[in-house]
């Protein structure tokens, strides 16, 4: 864009009530923030768990930066590649029931690196319309043919894949949808990767430490094993610290550490982080109530929020969205909620298809049944 268009694009932005704005934080991530000095009842995070301030995380951090220092250095394959990589890559294998897996710096990083990996001119990609922006700016890159279904729907996928001429064949997909808060059909997609002999990503950022048995994703959750899925899961949301994963066969994951991009030419995470994922693995694993109180609070939510007229659109995950409409409206209320002191966001095109903007409410198990009940409260006078 031309620098003297940038003032019309902006301003055209601000007129469609499209123009996003930071807020400021000023105390750790949690249920309850501060927010440019004031205090809100937070349902704006990924921190599903409410782990990201979690004592035990923090002095393994402590611990950790005394052993390994505080950053990376070089690239994994130069002179990054820490003995708390190693750890955590073969804890994280361990937990997601899969071979082997490769760190990333972000999810977005593991998705364009691992797609550009596998695919590329000649190759044929099949992507949910619905999937993150990480995944369709992956697929653009790599420069197969990209073709997109209807979301969710398995006929669809399979026509798609019954007709391409293609030899190497990738579908992806979230497990779970960020703003939608619905799930895959996970079990079809395997049987139809497995059938057309084609690759399967599934990327699991919010299902990760979430769903399935001890909290280990939405494969394990539907029981489900597969040499052609791949499985991406990021560690800044349940895991409440940062960075990602890919995991896989043996093979896959020799293959991206030669052929990733984004893990080849950046500089590796910092080890202190790989150290203290580890105590958040363990915290995972062992504190089944996180899970339980999520749950508690999702149905909670539910209960309280009926009758509205506006719709919750349906999900049994903590990403609860409730459809507003116009972006003007989804602004409005929620600047209302922000003035009682509740921050959810309201999430617009193109994030969302036009007319679909809403409020996105992120739940956790750090939230208490009054933080729900005004949260509740406060809709349901807004809405009268």
């Amino acid at each position: 864009m031309h620098r003297q268009d940038l003032h019309t694009a902006l301003k055209m932005l601000e007129d469609q009530g499209l123009r996003r704005r930071r807020r400021t934080l000023e105390s750790p991530q949690g249920a309850h923030v501060l927010v440019d000095g004031k205090p809100y009842i937070a349902f704006a995070s990924n921190d599903y768990l409410g782990l990201a301030g979690h004592p035990e995380l923090i002095e393994a951090t402590q611990k950790a930066v005394l052993e390994w220092g505080v950053g990376g250095g070089a690239s994994h394959l130069v002179s990054g590649h820490f003995g708390a990589h190693d750890k955590l890559e073969d804890a994280l294998a361990r937990f997601v029931g899969q071979d082997d897996t490769l760190l990333f710096s972000n999810g977005y990083m593991a998705n364009l690196g691992t797609v550009t990996a596998l695919v590329g001119r000649g190759d044929a990609i099949f992507a949910d319309k619905l999937n993150h922006a990480s995944l369709n700016d992956a697929c653009v890159l790599s420069r197969a043919e990209f073709r997109r279904f209807q979301h969710n729907d398995i006929s669809a996928l399979a026509r798609l894949l019954e007709t391409t001429p293609a030899r190497t064949k990738l579908i992806v997909a979230d497990a779970v949808y960020s703003m939608d808060g619905d799930v895959a059909p996970i079990r079809e997609m395997v049987a139809l990767s497995d059938r057309h002999d084609a690759w399967l990503l599934l990327d699991d950022a919010h299902g990760f430490g979430v769903l399935g048995p001890n909290g280990r994703g939405s494969l394990l959750a539907n029981d489900v094993r597969s040499p052609r899925a791949i499985y991406m899961a990021t560690l800044g949301k349940a895991a409440g610290v940062a960075g990602a994963f890919v995991a896989g066969n043996a093979e896959l994951i020799e293959w991206l550490v030669q052929r990733a991009r984004t893990y080849i030419y950046t500089t590796a995470q910092p080890p202190m982080l790989a150290a203290t994922l580890l105590k958040s693995l363990e915290l995972i694993e062992r504190e089944e109530w996180r899970r339980e109180r999520l749950h508690e609070v999702i149905n909670q939510l539910k209960a309280g929020l009926s009758g509205l007229p506006w719709s919750l659109m349906p999900s049994d995950t903590p990403i609860q969205p409730l459809v507003i409409g116009d972006n003007g409206d989804a602004l409005r209320v929620t600047e209302a909620l922000r003035d009682m002191g509740l921050w959810v966001p309201a999430i617009r095109p193109p994030t969302v298809p036009p007319g679909t903007a809403r409020l996105r409410i992120s739940l956790s198990a750090a939230h208490v049944s009054e933080d729900i009940d005004k949260l509740c409260a406060a809709l349901q006078q807004l809405a009268r």
